[in-house]
């Protein structure tokens, strides 16, 4: 029997995702080209907004027409296992806290295929070193799925990040649902992590995961000290939501406008080229004319490297459902103007770039050609055909309001 791993939503998701498909592989399963060609399908959900939860029944739908043996994990698994349980009855259901037992329920269900299978081996690694978080925001439903803040032993973290760049990994993914609070609940933190994962010879780059503002105001100094490392990323994503604190206050961040603006600033004062990436939600319950306004006004002040704009979706069993609802309609529209607005400010920061060299690494490919990054997480699409995991030298020849273009300088 042939298998076939099919991860949505986050970076943390694909990650397990990845984690799930190396025991198939110990139990000697061979991976599919795709879910089509599969026997197993272990669909690996996600369920942060409306129209993903209904793009994951409707997968189950598909497959279960296709005849396939559909094995659900992911936050669905977890926050929703009803609605997977309904239309599929009979299935293997693993939630994320229970992924330590996933070999032994397909063991158990389908047996030992045969001997294990050497994993494939990918220039890029991702790494989750922690379950849940510190939060309780009034909107997320990852939470239910989640729960709290469990950070995985530092000393397993730091042999599987060696184990990824001696089997060829250039670059590595460390992420979490918040990855600032990493090491909270045991008597460590990220930083220290990093600086024992930076021991591991090799050139690579790393990547730091989201983190909330709250939690990295306690530790951005000793992080930012790690990025005097040339294999770090100088790469931040520091999810705002909101430029209104009334606003703020409904989604119960834990944090004021003031305080993530006077974050960016210290953080840009002690790295200067540090990229910055945040998230918007709009449309959020009870966001007036001006909320939206100062929104608007933080994109302009901001100047971030990416802005996300998501519109907010209502999710069962969260506080936020219970809220007044703003309309569809005009959540669209101020979407469109977020969008605008982080299109033209992007299109002009990406200008400063153009006419600079930088030190890229390959990372995927992409319509146009080739993307690369900089050093500090800056995406360049280049019309060479280079493997991936290759670095090169790259000059910016022009930007666009989401990337820069540019040519090897060999």
């Amino acid at each position: 029997m042939r298998y076939y791993v099919e991860s949505y939503g986050c970076t943390m998701n694909f990650g397990e995702g990845r984690k799930l498909s190396a025991d198939m592989a110990s139990m000697g399963y061979s991976e599919a080209p795709s879910a089509e060609e599969a026997d197993i399908v272990i669909l690996n959900t996600c369920t942060v907004v409306d129209t993903t939860e209904k793009r994951m029944l409707a997968r189950i739908s598909e497959l279960k027409k296709l005849g396939k043996e559909i094995v659900v994990t992911g936050c669905m698994a977890k926050a929703q296992p009803r609605r997977v349980e309904i239309r599929l009855p009979e299935s293997i259901i693993v939630p994320p806290e229970d992924y330590h037992v996933f070999a032994r329920e397909i063991a158990e269900r389908y047996g030992i295929a045969g001997p294990p299978l050497p994993i494939k081996q990918e220039t890029d690694a991702i790494l989750p070193i922690a379950q849940g978080c510190l939060g309780n925001c009034s909107y997320c439903i990852t939470k239910f799925a989640r729960g709290n803040l469990k950070s995985y032993p530092a000393d397993e973290m730091t042999s599987t990040f060696r184990s990824f760049v001696e089997g060829g990994a250039k670059e590595i993914l460390v992420t979490a649902q918040d990855t600032a609070c990493y090491g909270w609940d045991v008597g460590t933190n990220l930083q220290t992590l990093i600086r024992s994962m930076l021991e591991v010879d090799g050139e690579y780059r790393v990547r730091i995961g989201m983190m909330n503002p709250n939690n990295l105001m306690r530790i951005w100094e000793g992080l930012i000290e790690t990025f005097d490392d040339r294999r770090m990323y100088r790469f931040l994503h520091i999810p705002v939501q909101s430029g209104s604190d009334r606003i703020l206050k409904a989604m119960r961040r834990r944090y004021t406008v003031e305080d993530f603006m006077s974050l960016v600033d210290d953080v840009r004062s002690a790295c200067p080229d540090v990229s910055i990436a945040t998230d918007i939600i709009c449309g959020f319950p009870g966001e007036t004319d001006e909320d939206h306004e100062m929104s608007m006004q933080l994109i302009k002040d901001l100047r971030a490297d990416t802005v996300n704009i998501t519109r907010f979706s209502s999710r069962p069993g969260t506080d936020a459902a219970t809220m007044e609802q703003v309309h569809g309609r005009i959540a669209k529209e101020r979407s469109a103007e977020l969008t605008k607005m982080k299109n033209d400010t992007e299109l002009d920061v990406n200008s400063s770039m153009v006419g600079k060299l930088y030190r890229t690494l390959a990372t995927e490919k992409g319509k146009e050609g080739t993307i690369v990054r900089t050093e500090n997480y800056r995406p360049i699409v280049i019309r060479d055909e280079i493997p991936l995991g290759t670095f090169v030298d790259v000059e910016v020849t022009e930007n666009r309001p989401t990337y820069l273009l540019g040519k090897i300088i060999w």
